[in-house]
């Protein structure tokens, strides 16, 4: 529903006592019992666990590998002494289009007697007329409706349903109702036994294949090969490296949920409660895919091959578009394109793959937004023409070489920050942070065209990266700390002159992790960060400071947000990732590992006092974390963040020092103080590497020694074969 305010669902469950007519939820809404909760969560699955009346339910709900079924797996155990009737009754409610107001109307419901499945279609879809829904009870004895006035009753409510009231449901299907699928099945359960009763829901393209879904997985033990098939996946999805160090919350975050959460709700999912989306962003599932190239490089490699599908003939890009049918946003956003060429350097050096390059993928073809447009939502069409990958990535670069009088690259309606969409839509602002960014990735492409015989291009990257420096240096230094940007009128944002965001961390961060800043001012800027911007207090780091309020500028939308809220001066936590990676490439590993431990959401939640204060789940990473009155400490949206890449990427490579070229491992870690090492397993394709690092001197960050099973390596690196033997490897540091 999108409603972060009531939070309705479109999904319920209940549990009936047939003798008495009293009813609950098996999960804590929308009818909860009287006693309380446990809800687990784990890698594919959630349990949530109850006990009512002598009756305990274990309700497990997880969505097939294979197959584009959700499962809602009910478990009764009758824990009285006399037997009991009961029925389960499981209800959904048809959208089938992208609002349930304006698609219910088209939407007819049918049973199919060959499954006993409630099957629901919208003829009338503009995408997907002729694809089909469905809703199945493996429980035997079972009664249903499809409309939902039935199920819910006149100005009724989902906490107290009529339908449950009454003994049966009506069977009506059919068109012109509110549409539904509710299906009610009874059972006697003897004392001391259990049932299980299985809600499938899922969609297939036709009616066979509907009820050959339903066949095979449909039942209790169908649903059981599909919730270990679930375990299985995972466990394999996330094996590529396990850490054993002294702190658990490294552990916890490294081995399992980081990497989860990106995969399922940033990668596939594309979507969370706080951001009910579906499409991919251009510069974001980009983001992501880099959080995959030591354990699923495939992974990364199919999206940079998408991604280079999305670009329109003159370079740019769409910013995001949905599946499959890619309608989408065209804009004048600036650092979207130069995530490709930059993912692509990070691929190509990682993996070794120069076959990507070769890659041919067709252009895009839409209108483009007008000088007074920020975007444009078109369905593109797909051009005949066709470029290799390296083509695409170079000619994103020769876009983004667009600048202003002090040299620096063209802001557009956004640069990272699309919430600054005002700051440069006349064609004429310029962004400061977009200036390092852009010098980083024409770094990294000089040797990869170089690499690839592009002479004159690798030339022409290492010449604009030298001006960028120069006019880096010549205009966007502010006396203590870097600029943000400059208006279309030349105003700078970002200076200490500012009344409001006078310092943004962003183009400190990237001041280091560039090199395009001089280094004695780039640490003075990172200085300035931990006066101005890290709150020991609220144990955050805020984006920028002060907030927009009432000054009489406009920098965008950014503004409508409350102060101290999201980017407009709350800890975007994206952003605090990059501050944490630029004191890890500083050398200052005290200090970023504090600001990990800001960062680490087990942190917001090992406290009841925590808890209070963080009010989301302490097991994943959430996109922002607010500092408006009242609201100290609370977090924004989880789940669906790009910052949950970014901190995989901190504790992997940054903090544990993991770095991978192509068949090569080294390490260069920054132990916290107290640890003398850690352990690390790596999997190398089909190959386990178990490596000991231990500190036998004062400098953790130097590699003294490396051995592997006995033998002592030369160069001090791990040499990656894939023969399926495991080795045992010492890494010796200080």
């Amino acid at each position: 529903a999108n409603d972060a305010v009531e939070d309705p669902s479109g999904e319920a469950f209940y549990i009936r006592d047939e003798e008495t007519g009293r009813f609950w939820s098996p999960t804590p809404g929308p009818a909860p019992g009287g006693a309380p909760y446990v809800c687990r969560h784990g890698h594919g699955y959630s349990v949530f666990e109850h006990a009512c009346e002598g009756l305990f339910s274990e309700t497990t709900v997880y969505v097939a590998i294979g197959a584009p079924l959700k499962f809602t797996a009910i478990t009764l155990h009758n824990r009285t002494d006399r037997p009991r009737r009961v029925s389960v009754a499981g209800y959904c409610e048809w959208v089938l289009g992208e609002r349930r107001e304006a698609s219910a109307m088209h939407v007819v419901t049918r049973l199919d007697p060959q499954s006993g499945a409630l099957f629901a279609q919208n003829a009338f879809s503009l995408d997907f007329p002729d694809r089909l829904a469905f809703f199945h009870c493996s429980g035997e004895d079972r009664t249903l409706t499809a409309d939902r006035t039935e199920f819910i009753g006149r100005n009724g409510s989902l906490a107290a349903p009529a339908a449950l009231r009454r003994e049966r449901l009506s069977n009506r299907v059919g068109a012109g109702l509110d549409p539904c699928a509710a299906l009610q099945a009874r059972f006697e359960i003897p004392p001391g036994e259990q049932i299980q009763v299985v809600f499938c829901l899922g969609a297939a393209h036709t009616e066979d294949e509907a009820r050959g879904w339903l066949r095979h997985q449909a039942g209790p033990s169908g649903a059981r090969q599909a919730l270990e098939e679930v375990w299985g996946f995972w466990r394999r999805q996330l094996g590529g490296i396990y850490v054993e160090t002294p702190d658990a919350s490294v552990n916890f975050l490294v081995n399992h949920w980081l990497l989860y959460q990106i995969l399922s709700a940033r990668f596939w999912g594309r979507t969370g409660f706080y951001q009910s989306g579906g499409a991919y962003g251009f510069r974001d599932q980009l983001q992501d895919s880099l959080a995959f190239l030591r354990e699923c490089p495939w992974l990364t490699r199919e999206h940079l091959l998408l991604s280079a599908s999305r670009q329109f003939k003159d370079g740019d890009v769409q910013h995001w578009w949905h599946p499959p049918v890619g309608r989408g946003v065209r804009t004048h956003i600036s650092d979207d394109l130069l995530w490709l060429p930059l993912v692509l350097c990070r691929y190509v050096a990682v993996t070794g793959d120069l076959g990507v390059l070769d890659e041919s993928r067709p252009f895009l073809d839409a209108r483009p937004p007008g000088d007074n447009e920020e975007s444009v939502y078109d369905q593109p069409r797909v051009t005949a023409e066709t470029a290799t990958v390296y083509e695409h990535a170079a000619r994103a670069i020769r876009r983004a070489l667009r600048f202003g009088v002090h040299g620096l690259p063209l802001m557009g309606s956004g640069d990272w920050n699309d919430g600054m969409n005002r700051v440069g839509h006349e064609g004429r602002g310029e962004s400061v942070w977009l200036g390092f960014f852009l010098h980083r990735v024409l770094r990294e492409f000089a040797p990869l065209a170089a690499r690839r015989g592009d002479a004159d291009f690798a030339a022409a990257c290492e010449r604009e990266a030298q001006k960028l420096s120069t006019q880096l240096d010549a205009h966007a230094w502010d006396g203590k700390w870097y600029l943000r940007a400059f208006f279309d009128d030349g105003t700078p944002l970002g200076s200490a002159q500012n009344p409001e965001c006078r310092i943004d961390s962003i183009p400190q961060s990237w001041a280091v992790l560039s090199g395009a800043g001089d280094p004695a001012r780039a640490r003075a800027a990172m200085q300035a960060v931990r006066e101005h911007l890290v709150d020991p207090g609220l144990r955050l780091v805020r984006l920028f400071d002060p907030p927009f309020d009432a000054a009489p500028w406009d920098p965008g939308y950014i503004k409508g947000y409350v102060p101290g809220v999201r980017e407009n001066g709350g800890q975007y936590t994206h952003a605090a990732v990059w501050v944490a990676m630029a004191f890890a490439a500083l050398k200052q590993g005290d200090v970023a590992w504090d600001l990990f431990q800001y960062l680490n959401p087990i942190r917001h939640g090992d406290t009841p006092e925590h808890v209070e204060t963080y009010k989301l789940e302490p097991y994943v990473l959430a996109a922002d974390l607010y500092t408006a009155p009242g609201h100290e400490g609370a977090g924004g949206w989880s789940w669906y963040t790009g910052s949950a890449s970014w901190l995989y990427r901190l504790l992997v490579e940054d903090l544990l020092g993991l770095r991978l070229e192509t068949d090569v491992l080294t390490f260069a870690p920054l132990l916290p103080a107290g640890w003398t090492g850690f352990k690390l397993t790596y999997r190398y394709r089909n190959t386990f590497f178990h490596v000991q690092l231990q500190k036998v001197g004062p400098e953790t960050g130097t590699v003294r020694r490396v051995v592997v099973d006995g033998a002592e390596q030369p160069d001090g690196k791990i040499h990656l074969v894939d023969d399926g033997r495991e080795r045992n490897v010492v890494v010796e540091l200080g």
